[in-house]
Parts: structure tokens; C-alpha cells; sequence
């Protein structure tokens, strides 16, 4: 699930139409320490200091080819700049993740942030994606889905760090799943051939139904692609790559958005299609969904986390806390 049905029925993930930034499967900015080792370990240093946070991000910017976004997420997808103070702070994120991520011998890891306060449905994160070792597009790379501009559109992009935790968050809490090594080398060497077998489907739907071959979603993409991986097979089709995932486990959150609110409170937009779901959800209100929740809870249950980190207002958690 990507966001919180609201009345603007806002999604998280708006794939912002840069110039020159974020193009699909062309370029990704990058934060590692190849080759800018020392560069980026001087501005974890600067990042201490209010003044520092903005000069590390300045100097990742320059060290990495980043440029601030020219666009954020959003409906509208407007060409608002970025303020220095939250590309100050999604480079620090960038810089403790990249880090974290060195640190172990993995070629791939989930991520996890907050871009839609999901609170009211007791959820945290409401946004997950791949992030790669050595991607076509950089050291380390995220690849996820995004909502095009809160239309009924999505497509896959290939991100660095930095743009990863610059998209209008919420806040820059940060979750990373490492899962066991042979299941993250098979998503790692798929993620690396894309677009070749990428399961998506353009059309999206914020809320879309848990195997819907009509619609998708950024979690739901995330779901079948582990499913396609966990099936081994050369060219699975989506619904077998979702059957694969509920076969080792994989079962749905549920998120109440009741009938009068949907009808009475404006619940309408390009992006959200409750007709993905059969009547008596909708008029029942408790919609089945791909959560960041259900995944990591699916993958904890089944075995195939092998360890996580996480990060709460910058600071490191000794456990990680709820999803």
C-alpha cells in the first residue's frame, strides 16, 4: 500500500519528472564509497552541525552529479525546488543507509520509508523498494515503483540514496531488510536485468486488490517480484510470481476505509479505484492490501530475513521497533 487514502487521495510515490534526474534505466545517483570514499565520509562528519547538514549535502551533490529535484511528490507534481534543509536531511539518511548497507556482504536489501502518515490505519511505513550493490546505475541503487503525479499511471525507477529519501517524507525514519543470501542474489541478478521481466503493470491503484492482474501498486510490484524469485522459473507471469509468495506464507493487511467516508468524504481520484475490489468490500469497507508490514512480516515468518536495522528521528534502534 502506498499512501493513505485521503481526501486528496494522495500517493507517496510520485514519480517526479526531472530534467535530467531519475530517467528509467539510464542514470541513478548513487551515495557509496566508490569511488567517492573520503568525500562522503567528510560529510558524515560535517552532517553533525545544522550548517554541516546543508554543506553535506551540497558536497554529495557535487561529489555524486546530484542536482536538487526539481519536482516533488505529490498530485501535482509541481516544480517547486527542494528545500536545502530536506535535501540536507534525505543526504544524511542516504549517508547512514549507504553505510549500513556497505557494512554487510549483500548484494541487495530491501528498504523501507515514510512518505504518507499511515498512522490512523496503525502502520508506519508506507513505501518499500529494492536498493542493489553495484546496479547498471550505481553503487547502490534503488529500484521501486512510483506513482506518476497522482495519475492512474506508475513506472519503475532505477534511484540513487539521496533521491530515494527526497521525496517530500514525512519524516526520515529508515528501515533496511536484509534477506537470506540466496533469494537476494536471485532479486539482485533480476533487478539488475530489468526492464527485461519486470512484472509491472502500469495502471495504478493506491489500494490495489493483493494479485490483481488489473492494477498494481509500488508494494505490490515488491510482493511478485520476491514471488518471481521464490518461483525460480525463467519467465513467470505475474499471478504466478503472487501465488508463489501466498504458497510460502504471504497473507494480506487489511485497511478499513469505510463506505460513508468513500462516498461522503471525496475519496475520488485518478489513483485510487475501489471497483478493483468486489462489492462487498466495498461496501464492508475493509480493503485487503499489500502493506510494507505484511511483506516484512511475511518474510520474517518464512525464514528468509536474515537481519534488519532501523533508524527513528536519525538515531539507530536497538531493536527494530513496529512496521
Amino acid at each position: 500500500m502506498d499512501g493513505q487514502v485521503s481526501q486528496r487521495a494522495r500517493s507517496e510515490q510520485c514519480g517526479s519528472r526531472k530534467q535530467g534526474l531519475e530517467r528509467q534505466w539510464l542514470q541513478g545517483q548513487t551515495v557509496g564509497k566508490d569511488p567517492a570514499q573520503g568525500r562522503a565520509a567528510r560529510a558524515s562528519a560535517l552532517a553533525s552541525t545544522a550548517f554541516g547538514r546543508t554543506l553535506a549535502a551540497a558536497m554529495l551533490a557535487a561529489t555524486l552529479g546530484l542536482l536538487p529535484a526539481q519536482g516533488r511528490a505529490g498530485t501535482g507534481c509541481d516544480s517547486e525546488p527542494l528545500a536545502p534543509r530536506k535535501l540536507a536531511d534525505a543526504a544524511q539518511t542516504a549517508l547512514l543507509v549507504a553505510d549500513a548497507l556497505d557494512r554487510r556482504d549483500a548484494p541487495l536489501a530491501l528498504v523501507a520509508r515514510v512518505g504518507t502518515d499511515l498512522s490512523a490505519q496503525g502502520l508506519v511505513y508506507s513505501h518499500v523498494g529494492f536498493v542493489v550493490r553495484d546496479h547498471p546505475a550505481g553503487r547502490w541503487t534503488a529500484v521501486h515503483l512510483l506513482n506518476e503525479c497522482g495519475s492512474d499511471r506508475s513506472n519503475l525507477y532505477s534511484q540513487g540514496l539521496v533521491n530515494f529519501f527526497a521525496d517530500d517524507l514525512v519524516n526520515q525514519d529508515a528501515r533496511i531488510v536484509w534477506l537470506e543470501p540466496g533469494l537476494a542474489q536471485r532479486l539482485a541478478e533480476r533487478l539488475r536485468a530489468l526492464p527485461s521481466g519486470a512484472l509491472h503493470q502500469p495502471r495504478y491503484n493506491l489500494i490495489a486488490r493483493p494479485g490483481s492482474a488489473d492494477y498494481q501498486n509500488s508494494t505490490a510490484w515488491v510482493l511478485e517480484t520476491l514471488g518471481a524469485a521464490l518461483a525460480q522459473t525463467q519467465t513467470p507471469s505475474r499471478n504466478a510470481a503472487f501465488a508463489a509468495a501466498q504458497r510460502d506464507g504471504f497473507r494480506a493487511d487489511r485497511v478499513h476505509i469505510p463506505y460513508s467516508k468513500r462516498v461522503l468524504g471525496g475519496l475520488f481520484s485518478a489513483n485510487v479505484a475501489f471497483t478493483d475490489h468486489p462489492i462487498s468490500t466495498r461496501l464492508g469497507g475493509d480493503y485487503p492490501v499489500v502493506t510494507v508490514r505484511s511483506i516484512v512480516e511475511y518474510l520474517e515468518r518464512s525464514g528468509h530475513v536474515q537481519a534488519q536495522s532501523e533508524w527513528r528521528n536519525g538515531r539507530a534502534m536497538r531493536t527494530p521497533g513496529a512496521l
